[in-house]
């Protein structure tokens, strides 16, 4: 007898079920764009080095180019469609949209669904490989243009748009966004 290939999966994606057959090396990737139409999470380099494909998978960001959806059952999976309220934008789509966090915007996607997780994780209080005091105790240090870059370094974007990214983490992050080019650079 041969060993299947495939299964049924599913997934909770953006708050909606969705039962697949999926071959067993299908990505997450791959099942959101071409099974689900759910295109604004993008394929950039297919080896997970550059995120644009990156989705968040129970709070945490996760690159979808690298998760298999058959282990993604069962799993609360949240892409960049699923960040709005309504036709109201989540905060970081809207610090991105007005403070042109973007150029060609093929990386945006994964820029705002790895700030969403930014902030978060800075707001739990986690530490970044620039956060100068790491003990329990301290506190969360500030979201500086510093530990932005560092949060968002697993992001590229190959237009160069990073001042006006880091603007608008800030923003939504509660800052103003409005660091000069020198800080935020």
């Amino acid at each position: 007898m041969t060993p299947s290939t495939s299964s049924t999966v599913t997934l909770n994606i953006n708050g909606e079920k969705h039962t697949l057959s999926v071959d067993h090396r299908t990505t997450l990737l791959d099942a959101l764009r071409e099974r689900l139409d759910l295109t604004g999470t993008k394929k950039g380099c297919d080896q997970g080095q550059c995120g644009a494909c990156t989705v968040l998978v129970d709070g945490r960001r996760t690159v979808s180019c690298l998760q298999l959806a058959v282990a993604s059952g069962e799993r609360e999976i949240t892409t960049v469609e699923g960040l709005a309220e309504g036709n109201r934008l989540h905060p970081v789509q809207q610090a991105f949209l007005d403070l042109d966090g973007f150029q060609c915007g093929y990386c945006t996607p994964g820029q705002i669904c790895s700030a969403v997780a930014v902030i978060e994780e800075h707001a739990a209080g986690w530490p970044s490989a620039v956060t100068e005091d790491v003990r329990p105790q301290a506190a969360p240090p500030p979201l500086t243009p510093a530990e932005i870059r560092e949060r968002m370094s697993g992001n590229l974007c190959r237009c160069g748009a990073y001042v006006q990214i880091v603007q608008a983490v800030t923003r939504a992050a509660g800052g103003s966004g409005a660091e000069s080019e020198e800080s935020a650079a």
